[in-house]
């Protein structure tokens, strides 16, 4: 029987919305013309004898203050984030209620109902090498081949997607172009909560916003943040992130990509998720190669153990779990490599491959790295007594994605 997560469970909003931006008007006000004798007695900033590196001097006058980190990153990689509009043709089923004898007998038969609808999107995504390839939200893409990719400049591609992977929810698209500003890829693998986190998109169509927090959290998994059915573990930031989104870059103070910016908590103010870049590179050199991805697969649903999960636990199933740490399987699926293998529920999973894991996060980052057919020894508790199980993973059942 397996354990009820419910209390994990949380309400995800995907980042993609419809209809386009509207434009707003500027007015500008007339500058009052002056003689030129009375510019002169105008004040001016002196520069210093030995400027700071990197200010400027405007016509060796005026000096600009130094551009914070934020403008110098977001100068560097504005223009490699790109916009991109999808359009998806979306079949319409006949409502019961308009299709009886009762409703025809008052209406009659003439009442048009169009067999398909149009529906689009607009979300984001950022350019990955100067010859066209770029990476984005799965959602933002979805049910259509071909998206609408325009760029900071104003120039405009018609965008192959050449794959998705809704497992992930990556995804990998194509243009035609050549000499395109790209993105630097950083490092998401030793993020520190409290480092800096810079979000570049097109929230609500307003295109190449910049919004500026922290890294909040590292290793959320996708229970906790409202999708137990991706297999990603999730960098939380509170740079704000807000529909249109889906699919830009999620910066360091180097100006370098840390994630994929790729969802929000609908019921909470300053929680925004983005798929580590590590992941969502590996994935999106898979989908460009061959237009698919293998995800290794045990087929076990597993929770983290506390004092809190552990009580519930054991008042919920017939279990009785004793410790209040591990990484507790609460379900086997039948069939799956881990029931062939003879793990069962209420295995504590300790080491895998002699390295020791104190996450359920931590499990599935190490299953994602490994090849499917590859053994992975795994030291378990069973009733108090340490063993080890070998376990081949499988290829992830495409129906479960």
């Amino acid at each position: 029987m397996g354990v009820s997560l419910r209390h994990l469970a949380f309400s995800l909003t995907l980042l993609v919305i419809g209809g386009g931006a509207g434009i707003l008007g500027s007015r500008y006000l007339p500058t009052p013309k002056q003689p030129f004798q009375q510019l002169k007695t105008v004040p001016v900033i002196q520069p210093p004898a030995n400027p700071p590196a990197g200010n400027r001097i405007a016509e060796g006058i005026i000096l600009e203050s130094d551009r914070n980190f934020i403008a110098t990153a977001v100068e560097e990689v504005g223009p490699a984030v790109v916009r991109i509009n999808a359009t998806r043709k979306v079949t319409n089923q006949i409502p019961e209620a308009l299709d009886n004898p009762l409703f025809r007998r008052f209406f009659g038969d003439e009442q048009p109902i169009p067999d398909e609808r149009v529906e689009r999107g607009t979300g984001s995504g950022f350019i990955l090498t100067a010859d066209g390839h770029l990476l984005t939200n799965a959602h933002v893409v979805a049910d259509t081949d071909t998206v609408q990719v325009t760029l900071k400049d104003g120039r405009s591609f018609e965008g192959k997607v050449v794959g998705v992977d809704t497992v992930t929810d990556v995804a990998a698209v194509k243009i035609n172009a050549q000499n395109l500003p790209q993105v630097r890829i950083g490092n998401s693998n030793n993020l520190i909560p409290g480092e800096w986190a810079i979000a570049i998109g097109n929230p609500l169509g307003l295109d190449n916003t910049v919004t500026i927090g922290i890294i909040s959290a590292t290793d959320r998994s996708s229970a906790q943040v409202g999708v137990p059915d991706k297999r990603v573990t999730f960098i939380q930031t509170d740079a704000a992130i807000n529909p249109g989104n889906s699919g830009g870059p999620l910066l360091n103070a180097k100006g370098e990509v840390i994630g994929v910016n790729t969802a929000i908590r609908s019921d909470a103010q300053g929680l925004g998720f983005a798929i580590p870049i590590q992941t969502a590179a590996r994935v999106a050199n898979q989908l460009f190669s061959k237009g698919s991805v293998d995800h290794p697969f045990l087929g076990i649903k597993m929770v983290d153990l506390t004092s809190a999960t552990k009580e519930q636990i054991n008042q919920e199933t017939n279990l009785n779990i004793k410790q209040n740490s591990g990484v507790l399987i609460v379900e086997v699926l039948r069939k799956s490599p881990s029931a062939q293998a003879g793990l069962q529920e209420g295995d504590i999973i300790q080491k895998i491959n002699n390295t020791v894991v104190k996450k359920s996060s931590e499990v599935q980052q190490y299953v994602e790295a490994t090849t499917i057919g590859t053994t992975l020894a795994m030291e378990i508790k069973r009733d108090g007594k340490v063993q080890v199980i070998q376990v081949k993973p499988g290829a992830f059942p495409e129906n479960r994605g």
